[in-house]
């Protein structure tokens, strides 16, 4: 089995690479400088501390002893250089890796040969020691630190994080400013997709040519789909009135003119079955949006199972708490429920008694409210499972018996989706089908004062 692809947003997988291309950029500069800039720079260091130290050392040479004092005093005067005489008893410690650069040590060891001692402290004192010797006498050098500019190190490390962050912060902000078009066309296909035309019209003044042209050929196209979906109400709506006028004509005719009773009951029971089919198809292209609103499940259901009372051939057993309400739209759900109700009546009977047993029951899950609606029948075979949902599809038990349009389960998954709940149909391990509808559960400030109480109904 191959593992689920890890799914990664427009904006994310752009940031990435912007930011692959910013590292890979700012690494690339950070060696070019080491090549170009701090390479010189270290060789140009120790020139510099090596030229100081041999003028030193041959002013010091050719200068009798009067004015090698003075020499000395003019240069720890003037330029911060000292000129100690190194004892043997001096005790010196070097510097530690990364104090001191190594390509400055090795440029000044060659240029003042061998024996030359570099040292970060001389007896404790701090500074940058420099032992040469003239002849058999050995001297100091002290120089200040701030002469050795270092290149590396922390200052350097924290440029660079600094120049990170401030790139990657700029990534970010060119990400989103691309991919905010396409997260308002994908919002704009959403809506569309769930019939609200009026919510998905795009700016057609942006100041991308591209953008600008995909968004007002959107908008053409979502106001030709409202157009094409205004159309189809009043075509159905007409086609309603068309064919009911006639039907009540021959309802009035099988009335009046029809002599034998038992075949005006039949004529009279087809033409309440055509009326029956107009009416599921108009509830299944019905345009109109849900409104979603608190809704107490208990009252809706309620006068659902009033609707049925009078079956004879239909027992109801209730298991659903008290208090409990969902977002939904109140008459979409009470069609939904008088569908499934109507369905177990025609096709989930009991062989033996011949009688629609129906468990109807809700229970919460979290953020969702699970409600069941089952019957005792015989079930549907596996494979038809999926196609139950699917317009003008009927089960073999149905067919025996085809009174309807096919489109009751229909509805009922599209209406369930309309109000943004999901719709599943499956066989029970005792027999029977058994409905499941899971809709967002309602949060009111006041609950019910009865927890949860059990009922049973028999019709």
């Amino acid at each position: 089995m191959r593992p689920p692809r890890v799914g990664l947003s427009l904006f994310w997988r752009t940031f990435f690479l912007l930011s692959l291309l910013l590292i890979g950029s700012i690494v690339a500069w950070l060696q070019t400088f080491r090549a170009l800039e701090f390479e010189p720079r270290a060789v140009q260091t120790a020139q510099q501390i090596a030229s100081l130290v041999n003028l030193s050392r041959a002013a010091l040479v050719h200068s009798d002893s009067i004015a090698r004092v003075s020499l000395i005093k003019t240069l720890a005067d003037q330029e911060g250089v000292r000129i100690l005489p190194r004892e043997p008893n001096d005790r010196f410690a070097s510097f530690s890796p990364g104090e001191l650069d190594s390509r400055v040590m090795d440029e000044l060891l060659t240029r003042l040969g061998p024996g030359t001692i570099v040292a970060a402290s001389v007896n404790k004192e701090p500074g940058l020691w420099v032992g040469f010797h003239i002849d058999a006498d050995r001297y100091w050098m002290l120089l200040d630190r701030a002469r050795i500019t270092s290149v590396g190190g922390r200052t350097w490390l924290i440029w660079l994080i600094t120049a990170a962050g401030l790139s990657l912060a700029g990534a970010a902000l060119i990400a989103r400013l691309i991919n905010r078009p396409l997260k308002q066309l994908s919002f704009a296909a959403s809506r569309v997709r769930d019939g609200d035309f009026d919510a998905s019209r795009l700016d057609e003044k942006a100041v991308t040519s591209e953008i600008r042209e995909v968004n007002i050929g959107f908008n053409r196209m979502a106001q030709q789909l409202a157009k094409i979906e205004q159309d189809r109400a009043v075509m159905l709506a007409g086609i309603s009135h068309d064919l009911r006028t006639p039907l009540a004509r021959l309802r009035l005719e099988t009335e009046m003119s029809v002599a034998d009773p038992d075949a005006r009951e039949h004529m009279a029971a087809d033409i309440d079955q055509l009326d029956a089919i107009i009416d599921k198809f108009l509830d299944y292209a019905r345009p109109e949006h849900a409104e979603l609103k608190p809704v107490l499940l208990n009252d809706v259901i309620e006068a659902c199972l009033y609707a049925v009372q009078d079956h004879t051939d239909m027992k109801i057993n209730l298991d659903i708490a008290k208090g409990l309400y969902v977002m939904a739209d109140e008459v979409e759900l009470a069609r939904v429920i008088s569908n499934l109700l109507e369905n177990a009546r025609r096709y989930g009977k009991t062989p033996e008694t011949g009688m629609a047993v129906v468990d109807i029951s809700a229970k919460t899950r979290n953020e969702w409210v699970l409600l069941k609606v089952r019957d005792h029948g015989m079930g549907v075979a596996p494979e038809a499972l999926p196609n139950l949902i699917k317009p003008f599809f009927r089960g073999d038990a149905a067919r025996t018996a085809a009174t309807g349009a096919g489109l009751g389960l229909a509805i009922v998954d599209k209406t369930v989706q309309r109000m943004g709940g999901i719709f599943a149909l499956a066989n029970t391990a005792s027999g029977g089908l058994a409905a499941h509808i899971k809709l967002q559960r309602a949060r009111l400030p006041t609950p019910e004062p009865e927890a949860e109480t059990r009922a049973e109904a028999t019709f």
